[in-house]
């Protein structure tokens, strides 16, 4: 043992770890050179689709499987999501809309399904972001879808029967709550801004807490965040990004109901997407009203033993009281089981649509 040892037992860690640094740094730049050279090749004989969703699905599965540990799977996934939307943003970088303004839940989603080297673009509304990407102006978009308190997000749900985009992917994201305000205590709150679903993610604390105050709904968080850091006497709820982007305090952290509260996104696009080996399929049908209907529509599911893991209706806008069912199942659609249970679903359906399918949300 040499005196420096015995004087800094960290001395030795350090020196390995400046080691280790080293040699990641250099097989870093080795995998970007070689990702870039892919991407060069396939601008040369005329392919554009430098992102490839189930070719990242594949490889952050495979990278979650091998790990050894004592890194979480989930952190070596976002570690290798972010080292591939480098690599990627030096071949061609992806140009995202998602729901705005800055500082949503949908940006956090954002960054974690195409990591931070995405070009990010906030969109005012769901409707234009389906708008913008079918036009081609965005490469994806991404659209919140549901909420495991609040339940289905309809302005999304309501976009896909007149639209030509498909689901390409899905993300989830744990949504915590936060109380932000530049006042200092509780007592001086007398306005609370946020979104709908915020306040009612939220709502025993804030009855709890704030019994008094006013609360007022905004369009998003990231708006009642900004409306919050004008105004005295005003506080907002929203989520660690919205803080970051418009610096304001956090006086309460996590403060919804349900601390198991999560958010789906989906990622929309103009093209289909290839199977990954582990996918999910979204089927968008309607029929004519008769004894039995919703039966008739999903029994090739259990015919074909296809697993179905979300249905929701919603109103049809072609005739009154009748609805379109939006149908999750495992599987992608060129599978041939898959593909006999979506025939068989299609002949007793007066509409059909297969919105996509895409790689399962790894984490």
């Amino acid at each position: 043992m040499t005196n420096e040892t015995q004087q800094n037992p960290l001395a030795p860690h350090r020196e390995a770890i400046d080691k280790i640094d080293s040699e990641i740094l250099r097989l870093l730049n080795e995998r970007a050179i070689e990702a870039k050279a892919i991407g060069d090749i396939k601008i040369a004989s005329g392919d554009t689709e430098m992102y490839r969703p189930e070719r990242e699905a594949q490889v952050l599965a495979n990278k979650m499987k091998a790990n050894p540990g004592p890194i979480p799977d989930t952190d070596i996934a976002r570690l290798f999501r972010e080292i591939m939307s480098v690599c990627l943003s030096l071949e061609k970088p992806l140009n995202i809309g998602y729901l705005g303004p800055e500082g949503t839940f949908t940006e956090e989603a954002t960054i974690k399904h195409f990591g931070g080297s995405a070009l990010r673009t906030p969109i005012r509304t769901i409707d234009e972001i389906f708008h913008a990407v079918e036009s081609g102006k965005y490469d994806f978009g991404v659209v919140p879808i549901e909420n495991s308190t609040e339940g289905a997000v309809n302005q999304t749900l309501d976009c896909f029967p007149s639209s030509n985009v498909y689901i390409c992917g899905e993300t989830e994201l744990k949504i915590h709550q936060n109380l932000m305000s530049n006042e200092t205590d509780l007592k001086a709150i007398k306005t609370l801004y946020a979104h709908p679903q915020s306040l009612a993610q939220c709502r025993s604390w804030i009855d709890e807490h704030l019994p008094h105050v006013e609360q007022i709904a905004t369009n998003s968080n990231a708006g009642a965040v900004e409306r919050a850091t004008k105004e005295a006497g005003t506080a907002a709820l929203g989520g660690k990004q919205a803080a970051e982007v418009y610096n304001i305090p956090i006086l309460e952290k996590n403060i919804e109901d349900n601390l198991t509260n999560s958010t789906r996104f989906l990622i929309i696009g103009s093209k289909r997407i290839p199977a990954s080996g582990s996918d999910k399929t979204t089927i968008l049908v309607s029929a004519n009203d008769r004894p039995g209907l919703l039966l008739h529509l999903i029994a090739p599911l259990s015919k074909y033993n296809i697993t179905m893991t979300r249905i929701e209706s919603r109103p049809s806008k072609n005739s009154n009281w009748s609805y379109v069912f939006f149908i999750d199942v495992l599987g992608h659609y060129e599978e041939h089981g898959l593909q006999l249970a979506l025939k068989e679903i299609e002949e007793v359906s007066s509409f059909f649509k297969v919105l996509g399918s895409y790689p399962v949300a790894l984490y």
